[in-house]
């Protein structure tokens, strides 16, 4: 079982390292820059080439039943639903094969909207309430996974 992380701005990275302490989980923060990640033989920072969209497909080529993935890119969560990996959101929302589709399809008609000029605004603000939504989500997808687990 492993934690792969969107490591670009993402900003619960110290509730993942927290609960994969908690339950000795592998953790990779991937991202196409150095980041700074705890000294933590759990945790690895894993830095991929500088083109579009390589960190996304790093974790989405390792993504399956015994991950979870952290990210707030819809189509990065598409791929990882599709791959078998529980799949949160920085906010605590939880991408599954039945929530993807209308994430996937709000998405891209924001992106019309936006390319359009249409005033969409960006997202709200992160919030404490956010942060203690994604702990709870991470344990309990930890949990299930280590429950899948054949003993």
């Amino acid at each position: 079982m492993e934690i792969l992380v969107d490591g670009d701005a993402c900003p619960v990275k110290d509730e993942v390292y927290r609960v994969a302490r908690r339950y000795a989980v592998a953790v990779k923060v991937v991202s196409n820059r150095w980041l700074a990640v705890p000294a933590d033989p759990l945790i690895e920072r894993v830095v991929v080439a500088e083109s579009f969209d390589a960190a996304d497909d790093w974790i989405a080529a390792r993504a399956g039943r015994e991950s979870i993935v952290v990210t707030a890119d819809v189509p990065l969560a598409s791929r990882c639903v599709r791959a078998g990996a529980e799949v949160i959101a920085p906010d605590g929302r939880l991408f599954t094969p039945s929530s993807i589709g209308i994430a996937l399809a709000t998405r891209n008609l924001l992106d019309e909207l936006r390319a359009g000029g249409a005033v969409t605004g960006g997202p709200k603000p992160f919030s404490p309430r956010d942060r203690s939504r994604f702990l709870q989500a991470l344990d309990a997808a930890a949990v299930r996974l280590q429950r899948r687990r054949p003993q």
